[in-house]
């Protein structure tokens, strides 16, 4: 009996410990992204792995809609690391709207993350598009390089919820027929274009953050702490009419006219002290 009793009693606690090593690392959330993203594309590029465990799959449009390009791949990506910039370099563009679909079975809460990075455009007005989901518009307007600049990564994390069979995103209701229809619409600058993408269970809290970038936190900063005047109108003013963050092309040079013109009154002078004597002199003669 005692020799029955002690294995069994050893499984016993070997199982309790794990599963409370489990709950452990489910409480810290450690190793567990990877397992709540349900579908990862590599947009216009490879199969890839990602530092957090995702696992992109291979763009399933190719071949099929628009175009792959590789062309980030000679640009090193701010804000992303080494190992992922990968997700920012290649990219699916197409001439028309195009999207992705994907099946959702479960209900409950989800988030849709957009990696988008410009590695052509060095302005802004350059490409700028829509993208929508199920018929609703969940980006307006996106211009890349407006937001983060050239060759930056920059995400779009867009969360929704599905239950009863209604999609919730965005505060907009519609009725779910169990598929995510992801487009990028046609705009009227250049074509729309994705990196990568994904869709996970959870919130926006549990998406990964990518590395800071100083320009962009001190732009957000300078946006959130604008000040506002009380006028005797009652009416809410701006501090200062001046943009917050003005652009220079160089130094500020100095003004020409602002220098000491007594120099060249002098010449002046000196004319008109030989000329009024010599023209008394002739008015004598």
């Amino acid at each position: 009996m005692r020799g029955v009793t002690a294995p069994w009693a050893v499984r016993m606690v070997a199982a309790v410990l794990a599963l409370l090593a489990g709950q452990s690392r489910s409480e810290a959330g450690e190793g567990s992204l990877a397992e709540q993203v349900i579908w990862a594309v590599n947009a216009g590029g490879e199969a890839h792995t990602d530092t957090h465990g995702i696992q992109f799959r291979k763009d399933p449009l190719e071949g099929k809609v628009g175009k792959a390009s590789d062309y980030g791949v000679r640009l090193p990506i701010l804000r992303s690391s080494p190992e992922d910039q990968i997700l920012y370099q290649t990219e699916r563009y197409n001439e028309d709207t195009f999207g992705y679909e994907l099946p959702i079975r479960e209900e409950g809460e989800y988030v849709l993350v957009l990696k988008f990075a410009e590695v052509y455009f060095a302005q802004s007005q350059q490409k700028v598009f829509d993208v929508r989901v199920n018929s609703h518009v969940v980006v307006k307007d996106l211009d890349i390089f407006d937001r983060v600049g050239h060759s930056t990564a920059h995400d779009e994390i867009v969360p929704f919820s599905i239950k009863r069979g209604k999609l919730s995103i965005l505060g907009e209701v519609s009725t779910f027929n169990g598929k995510l229809t992801i487009e990028f619409i046609k705009g009227y600058y250049d074509n729309p274009k994705v990196c990568a993408l994904y869709v996970m269970k959870g919130k926006p809290e549990d998406v990964p953050k990518l590395q800071p970038h100083p320009g962009l936190e001190k732009r957000e900063e300078d946006e959130e702490e604008e000040e506002v005047e009380v006028g005797e109108d009652g009416v809410k003013k701006s501090a200062s009419a001046s943009p917050k963050n003005p652009v220079r092309s160089g130094p500020r040079t100095p003004n020409p006219y602002a220098a000491d013109n007594s120099s060249l009154m002098f010449p002046i002078l000196v004319a008109f002290g030989v000329f009024i004597p010599t023209l008394f002199c002739l008015c004598r003669l």
